[in-house]
């Protein structure tokens, strides 16, 4: 199953690592020494043109999305179980 994360972007369900609330990236010294060591590595994409409100985490990249964390782990749970 896919996740819809904004825009024109989606990603297996599978390779979902975690969805944070793109606050925690202001208030937690390691998420941003995370997030800056994936940008030197060109493994962060920016989706679309609004302000982020979450960071999708996933095996292969992480994503700055214009959905809020809370929509998108909704999205997750109505996922049916494969």
């Amino acid at each position: 199953m896919y996740v819809h994360l904004g825009g024109d972007r989606i990603v297996r369900a599978s390779e979902l690592v975690a969805i944070l609330d793109i606050s925690i990236e202001q208030s937690s010294r390691v998420t941003r020494q995370f997030t800056a060591w994936a940008s030197k590595s060109k493994n962060v994409e920016v989706i679309g043109e609004e302000e982020p409100k979450s960071i999708v985490v996933t095996t292969r990249k992480i994503y700055y999305s214009p959905i809020s964390s809370s929509t998108l782990k909704k999205r997750t749970h109505q996922l049916p179980d494969a």
